[in-house]
């Protein structure tokens, strides 16, 4: 059977001294490292999502500036493309304006150059005519 005796107690005593050795030396140490990595690993996680809140506040502004751009610069083109069309349409009118005046001087000019050539076919066929008057007469015809 098991004695209880002194050695027991000595044993126990051994024991808890044995405890709060090792509660000193090793476990709060290791605990407080432990404590430590954990806090390290919140602290860094926190980090983390800081940026990449500030990563998506970044990404949602650079998207948001780039759908600005594009608009200003479909805007531009749009303003651009209206212009030039605008341009086209005085150039197209400018050009119809002055072929009408090229037009109208053209008839004025064919008019007056189809009258001189009648002027001219006239008064060469009025002396065609005295030729052959006398030619055919044989004597001259006035």
């Amino acid at each position: 059977m098991i004695d209880l005796n002194y050695t027991m107690l000595i044993q126990m005593i051994n024991f808890l001294v044995l405890i709060f050795i090792l509660n000193l030396l090793l476990y709060k140490p290791i605990t407080k490292i432990i404590d430590e990595r954990n806090k390290k690993i919140e602290d860094s996680k926190r980090e983390v999502e800081s940026l990449d809140e500030k990563a998506e506040l970044k990404i949602a502004d650079y998207e948001e500036k780039m759908r600005q751009a594009r608009q200003e610069a479909m805007n531009q083109r749009n303003e651009v493309k209206d212009e030039g069309e605008e341009a086209g349409k005085k150039i197209v009118e400018g050009a119809r304006g002055e072929i009408s005046t090229m037009i109208e001087g053209f008839k004025v000019t064919l008019a007056s150059e189809t009258e001189a050539a009648r002027n001219v076919l006239r008064d060469q066929a009025k002396k065609i005519a005295v030729e052959i008057s006398e030619k055919v007469l044989g004597r001259g015809v006035q």
